[in-house]
């Protein structure tokens, strides 16, 4: 895995009143959103915005996650293929399968999320609108 962190995603209880406070409070321009989510584009990496029901959902984190402060990292990788194999090379030291990769027709990827030892979630996620370059930067396209 390439030390980078592509995504940085906050679960949310209100998703319009956030995106309020991040829009007309801060002036931020989000770069894609539907009723779930809302992503901005920021200096190399993304930060998003996920209703905190749907990425409990998604990532099979454990019911007591909610009402904490719930954070999911993520790696973006530049091929579908590289996928599988990050998230089980995470589990074969130490990490936790969450929930293994599937399409993601609502953005035309795949990903799936493994939990580190101390049970931070990860998504390793493959974005063929939002690629990485050389340097192993995001160009979040929604």
């Amino acid at each position: 895995m390439e030390q980078r962190l592509s995504v940085v995603t906050v679960g949310v209880a209100d998703l319009a009143r956030t995106k309020a406070f991040y829009v007309d409070g801060l002036g931020w321009t989000p770069a894609f959103e539907n009723d779930e989510i809302v992503f901005f584009q920021l200096n190399g990496i993304a930060f998003g915005c996920f209703l905190q029901s749907s990425m409990i959902a998604e990532a099979h984190l454990p019911e007591q996650t909610r009402g904490t402060g719930l954070v999911m990292l993520s790696h973006n990788v530049r091929t579908r293929e590289e996928v599988d194999p990050l998230i089980q090379l995470a589990a074969d030291h130490g990490g936790t399968i969450l929930a293994r990769a599937v399409e993601r027709p609502e953005f035309g990827g795949y990903s799936g999320h493994v939990a580190d030892p101390d049970g931070h979630p990860w998504e390793i996620c493959w974005n063929p609108k939002s690629p990485i370059d050389e340097d192993g930067n995001l160009a979040f396209n929604g």
